[in-house]
């Protein structure tokens, strides 16, 4: 199987399932940084990203919205000086989806390259 940040976005419907416990349970190894929090009962990942300056740290929330623009999907991002932070959920489903899971996997690779 391809690795996570390999594997394609789906069209996300409204009626499309959450990913389950045992799903969260195999993926997450593949994104150990990223936490779930619940917010207003929701449950979202998210990851925040240190770097030396505001510049640097624009620069790379401008690299996560060019990948988010290509895939249509969209997280929150929290610019600060020396640091981001990255939320992905499926507004749709009101939860994660497969999709948050290989954006977080992508959004990882940007900070490797």
């Amino acid at each position: 199987m391809a690795s996570l940040s390999e594997q394609e976005c789906e069209a996300c419907r409204a009626d499309a399932p959450t990913v389950s416990d045992a799903e969260l349970k195999e993926l997450m190894p593949d994104i150990p940084d990223w936490r779930i929090d619940e917010v207003d009962g929701v449950p979202q990942l998210s990851r925040s990203f240190k770097f030396r300056n505001f510049a640097e740290a624009m620069a790379f929330a401008n690299r996560v919205g060019e990948i988010a623009e290509h895939a249509g999907h969209h997280p929150a991002i929290l610019t600060e000086w020396g640091r981001v932070t990255v939320t992905w959920w499926t507004h749709k489903i009101r939860g994660l989806h497969r999709n948050d899971l290989i954006m977080a996997a992508r959004t990882d690779e940007l900070i490797a390259d």
